[in-house]
C-alpha cells in the first residue's frame, strides 16, 4: 500500500490521497474500531470538524480535526458535505463546511459512513434503553434521575459499566462477555457510581486487542493497576515515544514479529512463550534476535522485558485513543 501510494503521489496527488483515505477506514474496520475513532478520522482527514448523529440509537459524536472530541453548538447546516449511514436512511454524518464535497471530501464521506454502519449493525440489539444508560453513566446528571434511569434497566443495587464493541452498556455483575467481541469491564460499583465504572469501562476498552493483535480481546479494569495512569498520559494527538515507533516498524516488516513479542511479554519464561507460539525454543531465540534489531533494544533481560510490556500497551493505546 505505501508503494502504490508513492506510486501514485507522482502521477496524481489526488488519487493518492484517496487511497490513503481507503487504507486508513480499512484498518479501522478490520480492527473494529468505534464509531468515535471513525468520526476522528474523518475529521483529520478532511481537516474539519466532523459529527456523526443516529437518533434511533441516540448516539451522537463530534470530532474537531486535532482529535478533540467536542460536543455540537448548534445543528448541522443543510449546506455542509454530508452522507446517511445506511442507504435508505437519513443524513447522518456531516464535515462541518460550506459544500460541494472535494473528492478526498467525497471518499471521506463515503467510507467513514460504511465504517460506521458496520459498527451499528454489529452491535444492534445489545443496548437495551439507550437513553436510560446514557444517564446512569452521566456525572453530571443528579443522583435521583440517575437512581430512577437505572431502575428503568432493571438493575439490582450494583451494577457494572462495559463498553462492547465500542458501545457502552451497563449489566449486571455476573455478565458474561459475548463471544469475539472487544469488551472493557469497569467495576462492580453500587448504582450513583456508575459513571466512574463507565470511565474505567473506557480506559479497560483501550487496552483491547483488535484482529492485528493476538492479545487479550476483554481487559478487566481491575487487573490494570499502575497500567491505567498511562490512558491518562496518551490522548488524542500525543506523539508516540521511539519505543511505540520501534514497535509499529517491527510489526510492518514483519508479521511474526507482534505476535512473538507479545508471547514474550505475556509469559513467565521464553520456554512458555515458544510453547505458546508453538515452536522450539531455539528458532523463538532466532526469532528474538531479528526482532531486537528492528524495535531496537534487548527484550530478554528483565529491564528489556519490561520496556517491551511497556511499548506495547502504549502501542494499544496509541492505537485506540
Amino acid at each position: 500500500m505505501r508503494e502504490l501510494v508513492t506510486h501514485l503521489s507522482a502521477l496524481d496527488p489526488g488519487a493518492a490521497e484517496t487511497v490513503k483515505v481507503i487504507a486508513y477506514f480499512d484498518r479501522l474496520v478490520e480492527g473494529r474500531a468505534g464509531l468515535e475513532p471513525i468520526v476522528r478520522g474523518a475529521a483529520v482527514l478532511s481537516g474539519c470538524p466532523a459529527r456523526l448523529a443516529d437518533d434511533e440509537r441516540r448516539v451522537r459524536v463530534r470530532v474537531e480535526p486535532d482529535g478533540r472530541v467536542v460536543p455540537a453548538a448548534e445543528p448541522p447546516d443543510p449546506e455542509w458535505p454530508s452522507a446517511p449511514v445506511r442507504p435508505d436512511g437519513p443524513v447522518a454524518l456531516w464535515l462541518e463546511r460550506p459544500g460541494p464535497a472535494s473528492p478526498v471530501d467525497a471518499m471521506v464521506l463515503e467510507r467513514a459512513s460504511a465504517a460506521a454502519r458496520a459498527v451499528l449493525d454489529r452491535t444492534r440489539g445489545r443496548v437495551v434503553d439507550p437513553a436510560s444508560v446514557e444517564v446512569v453513566l452521566d456525572a453530571s446528571a443528579d443522583k435521583r434521575t440517575r437512581l430512577r434511569a437505572a431502575h428503568r434497566l432493571g438493575l439490582g443495587t450494583t451494577a457494572r459499566a462495559v463498553v462492547a464493541d465500542a458501545v457502552p452498556l451497563v449489566v449486571p455483575p455476573q455478565w458474561t462477555p459475548p463471544e469475539h467481541a472487544r469488551v472493557g469491564l469497569g467495576t462492580v460499583v453500587n448504582l450513583v457510581d456508575l459513571p466512574v465504572s463507565g470511565e474505567q469501562a473506557r480506559t479497560a476498552f483501550r487496552f483491547t486487542a483488535t484482529k492485528e493483535d493476538p492479545g487479550p480481546s476483554v481487559v478487566d479494569y481491575a487487573d490494570l493497576g499502575g497500567l491505567a495512569v498511562l490512558a491518562d498520559a496518551v490522548g488524542p494527538g500525543a506523539k508516540p515515544v521511539a519505543d511505540v515507533t520501534g514497535l509499529e516498524h517491527a510489526r510492518t516488516t514483519a508479521p511474526w514479529v507482534l505476535p512473538t513479542l507479545i508471547a514474550v511479554a505475556g509469559a513467565p519464561s521464553l520456554r512458555a512463550a515458544a510453547n505458546t507460539l508453538v515452536v522450539h525454543h531455539s528458532t523463538l531465540q532466532e526469532r528474538l534476535a531479528h526482532a531486537e534489531a528492528l524495535v531496537g533494544w534487548p527484550v530478554r533481560d528483565p529491564a528489556g522485558r519490561l520496556r517491551l510490556q511497556l511499548a506495547i500497551a502504549l502501542w494499544r493505546l496509541h492505537r485506540t485513543g
